[in-house]
């Protein structure tokens, strides 16, 4: 466990209390402290070694041990008792034909061969004998038992063939000291720093190193291979502070607390495991499910009613994993979600933004960051006015961008929340200070923009009126003292996603449901921007909308669909496809890479997931029962006979086998047969590896 942030036990007493006195220093130690007992493993070196292989994207790759592709075919036990009994009777009839000499004597000549004659009418004889026919009988029970598959009847009846069958395989481990011991840190040791490999091997053995730190340094090193300059720096940070070296800007080494169980080896968090039934592959039945930055890179899509644990067992466990890659430098995670929505302290993020509460640390720049009029005004439009139907978000941004730059050019900063109202209502004073600045300042162009913003300004399909009721969402008392401009509070803007930093946005959903859309939207729009403007895309940058309804728009699922190339991805969860305009369902389904359905969705819904996962072909088969008409007398009275006794006629099966094109979820399967806790999932990886839809167990909610 680290020891970073733990205290010595001692309270500081203010007033007029004295102070104790410091209790004297304890002796010093006569020996060196015991060795662990032997065998004994510490846990992160146990956690290093265990060997760690995937057979698909969504495999739960620690100790994961692959399984047959397809199911054994188990013999019936009615076949098996009948094919053990043959067996026996044919071999007994064996030992009778031999024993009574209808076969001739020759069984007894090895005998004869190897007897001395001097055994002859002695007891000697007689052992001997007696001896010989046990070895014939024990031949012929071996090889009427192999005949008879007896062991296989044996294992099927006392029932250890099924207890191994439940038995998981043991995982495989690396052995300690071996050339590829992730513990020994074998290649900063073939670089030349043997002291540091010792000193981090060091770390590992006495438990002063965790997980966290372990990727952390590890990502470290892999920095130092790609450029060479920072060997020593590196060198330097682990001799002096072991395994706290490289640490997080935040200085964190940990989570206060983690609600699920994380891999960060092979950067992966456990979500459930795969259900043992028919629906389900027979490879992936019984295996444990999780997802890593490889899946989540090609976005996922989550839809199901409310209470069917979308927050508990999905979002915050995935925004626990990339927050701890954070703080190991290989992530950047931004979680939006409503004021109490249950996705992790305050403590476990960077930077927290409470919009509306007066007591939030950090703002939100409502600009993105961005110093260019035209790109802010473009993702504003798109926030603002994207779900207003009629209202066209190029021509939004155009009379955006005719009010940005000037403002900006004439100030040095964009309009704040009740400026930027003023103008779009084209308030004479406000438009007339802005025309004087522009005109001292000899801004000829920017007038040009101004005057034909006037022009414009009520003529049919003008979007002003349109922009100015949504910006009206915002200048609310509650919001007085967000979205500022003037360089007065601390915004957060999501170009920050070039660093590995771990940030959660509150939005008041319950006070203000529409501004609360709107900025989830402008949120979705400034990670797009965002991510595709990063010089440096190292770092696998996430943003998880714990509600996405209401805030897809055209412009953002085209801006999903580009997010694989720029190693980032979105998670959208929805009580309902409803909350997607209809023309954007399906494009939204094809977008994403990962779609999972949870219990309770409705067949509505399901039809469209049904679409997506398309079919596939399986065997039917028919049977068909037809009555048997004997001709005979006998037979004919044997059938009476047997219809008397089961009260059914004798019949015939007639089997057809063909192959049929199905679905391989209905709609009516994922409305009415996903228990609850569980939830249907297609995975999609950026390497383009697919894994089929998964009848899922999801781990219990914390």
């Amino acid at each position: 466990m680290d020891t970073d942030g733990t205290h010595d036990g001692r309270t500081t007493h203010t007033g007029h209390l004295p102070r104790p006195a410091t209790p004297p220093a304890p002796p010093k130690p006569r020996h060196a402290p015991a060795p662990p007992p032997p065998g004994r493993v510490p846990a992160l070196a146990d956690w290093l070694r265990t060997e760690r292989s995937s057979d698909g994207p969504g495999v739960w790759a620690y100790g994961h041990v692959p399984r047959a592709a397809e199911e054994p075919e188990v013999t019936p036990i009615r076949q098996l008792v009948s094919g053990a009994l043959i067996a026996l009777l044919a071999g007994l009839l064996l030992w009778s034909l031999l024993w009574n000499g209808y076969l001739g004597g020759f069984w007894l000549w090895p005998l004869y061969m190897f007897t001395p004659d001097s055994w002859a009418g002695g007891n000697a004889s007689v052992v001997a004998s007696y001896v010989w026919y046990a070895i014939v009988a024990g031949a012929l029970l071996f090889g009427f038992g192999r005949l008879g598959r007896w062991p296989e009847l044996g294992r099927r009846t006392f029932g250890s063939r099924a207890a191994r069958a439940a038995r998981p395989a043991l995982p495989t481990h690396i052995e300690a000291g071996a050339d590829n011991d992730p513990v020994r840190w074998v290649s900063v040791r073939e670089a030349g720093l043997g002291d540091v490999a010792d000193r981090l091997e060091g770390e590992v053995g006495a438990g002063r190193m965790n997980d966290v730190d372990y990727a952390r340094i590890r990502r470290a090193w892999d920095s130092v291979r790609v450029d060479p300059s920072r060997l020593r720096a590196f060198a330097d940070a682990v001799r002096d502070k072991g395994a706290g070296a490289c640490v997080h800007p935040s200085g964190a080494r940990d989570l206060p607390v983690r609600a699920a169980r994380h891999d960060l080896l092979s950067r992966q968090v456990l979500l459930g495991t795969v259900e043992d039934g028919v629906r389900n592959p027979y490879a992936r039945r019984g295996t444990a499910f999780a997802l890593d930055p490889d899946v989540l890179g090609t976005s996922v899509l989550a839809v199901g009613p409310s209470g069917s644990g979308k927050t508990g067992r999905l979002v915050r466990p995935v925004v626990e994993s990339l927050a701890l890659q954070a703080l190991a430098g290989q992530a950047a995670v931004v979680a939006v979600g409503a004021t109490g929505a249950r996705l992790g302290p305050d403590e476990a993020y960077d930077v927290v933004v409470r919009v509306g509460d007066p007591a939030s640390v950090y703002d939100l720049d409502l600009y993105g960051g961005t110093t260019d009029p035209d790109e802010a005004a473009t993702l504003l439009a798109e926030a603002f006015v994207g779900d207003v139907p009629g209202v066209e978000v190029r021509r939004a941004a155009t009379a955006l961008a005719q009010l940005l730059g000037p403002f900006r050019a004439v100030h040095g900063r964009f309009p704040a929340v009740p400026e930027l109202r003023e103008l779009l209502d084209q308030e004479p004073d406000a438009v007339a200070g802005l025309r004087r600045g522009l005109e001292e300042t000899g801004r000829a162009p920017m007038l040009r923009e101004l005057d034909a913003r006037r022009r414009q300004h009520g003529a049919p399909g003008d979007p002003g009126p349109a922009l100015a009721d949504r910006v009206a969402l915002l200048d609310r008392p509650a919001f007085a003292g967000f979205f500022d401009t003037t360089g007065a509070g601390r915004p957060f803007s999501l170009r920050a996603l070039e660093h590995p930093i771990r940030v959660r946005v509150d939005l008041p959903e319950r006070a203000h449901a529409d501004a609360s859309r709107m900025l989830a939207r402008l949120m979705l729009a400034h990670f797009n921007a965002a991510v595709a403007a990063r010089t440096d895309r190292s770092l696998f940058a996430f943003l998880a909308l714990d509600d996405a309804s209401h805030t897809l728009t055209p412009e953002a699922v085209r801006g999903i669909q580009r997010l694989r190339s720029a190693h980032a991805g979105v998670l959208l969860t929805l009580r309902s496809l409803d909350d997607v305009p209809e023309g954007l369902r399906t494009p939204l389904l094809g977008a994403v890479g990962c779609r999972m359905a949870f219990s309770g969705v409705t067949t509505w819904d399901g039809k469209r997931f049904a679409e997506a996962w398309g079919t596939e072909w399986v065997e039917a088969r028919d049977v068909t029962h037809r009555t048997v008409f004997a001709d005979q007398p006998l037979t004919r009275a044997i059938h009476a006979f047997r219809k008397l006794v089961t009260g059914k006629a004798v019949t015939t099966d007639a089997v057809t086998v063909r192959q049929v094109e199905r679905e391989r979820w209905s709609a009516s399967d994922l409305a009415h047969a996903v228990p609850p806790g569980h939830a249907v999932l297609s995975l999609t990886s950026v390497r383009g590896e697919r894994a089929a839809p998964l009848l899922v167990r999801l781990a219990d909610a914390p």
